[in-house]
C-alpha cells in the first residue's frame, strides 16, 4: 500500500469489511511497539483510552512533589545531554 503525498492510504474492501470499517465511519490509531494499528471506533477502544489515561494520571499523580526544586532547567538539561 502507499501512502500519498496527503498521508492518504485506500483500506481495501475486504480489509474492511473484515474487521467493521463502515463508509462514513470513524476509526482509532494506536501505537505500540512501533506498529500503528487501525481500528473501527468503538465503546470498547474508548474504554481501553479512559483505563490508559487514568493509569497515567495516577502515575503523574504519584510523582508530583518528587522532583528537586533547587535544580534549574539549564542544570536539568546538561545532567540529561551528559548522560
Amino acid at each position: 500500500m502507499r501512502v500519498t503525498s496527503r498521508g492518504q492510504v485506500t483500506i481495501p474492501r475486504d480489509l474492511r469489511e473484515l474487521v467493521g470499517i463502515e463508509p462514513n465511519s470513524e476509526v482509532v490509531f494506536t501505537v505500540e511497539n512501533g506498529k500503528l494499528t487501525l481500528a473501527p471506533k468503538d465503546n470498547r477502544h474508548s474504554d481501553a483510552d479512559r483505563t490508559r489515561l487514568a493509569a497515567l494520571m495516577e502515575a503523574l499523580d504519584a510523582l508530583e512533589g518528587t522532583g528537586d526544586q533547587t535544580i534549574d532547567a539549564d542544570a536539568l538539561m546538561a545532567m540529561t545531554r551528559d548522560r
